[in-house]
């Protein structure tokens, strides 16, 4: 009385081939092509920027650890430089702990 009758659907015709296979797939990859430049790409290019910025470290830069040190680069070897953090006090850390490269005479304005 108050259900009604629920009929068959006639099947899907065997025509679609390969525009339903592409079809059903597109929307999988646009969203891989999305997220490759919406994330993947910048965080490259952030990469290679970081990269040679730390190759192009040289003595007397003034930079900014990721631990908040601020100071003068004395002496750059492959791994490690020596940083002065005040006169006459020098500490020794790993070449890839530098975030941010300061333009000169940043530490005096301080």
């Amino acid at each position: 009385m108050f259900i009604s009758n629920a009929y068959a659907q006639a099947p899907a015709a065997a025509d679609a081939g390969l525009m339903g296979n592409l079809s059903t797939f597109l929307p999988l990859v646009l969203m891989f092509v999305v997220m490759y430049f919406l994330m993947i790409r910048p965080q490259q290019k952030r990469a290679k920027e970081q990269r040679n910025m730390m190759e192009a470290l040289a003595k007397g830069d003034e930079v900014i650890t990721a631990g908040g040190l601020l100071g003068k680069v004395s002496k750059v070897t492959d791994t490690y430089i020596t940083l002065e953090v005040a006169s006459g006090t020098e500490v020794v850390i790993q070449k890839n702990s530098v975030t941010t490269l300061l333009p000169k005479g940043t530490l005096k304005s301080l």
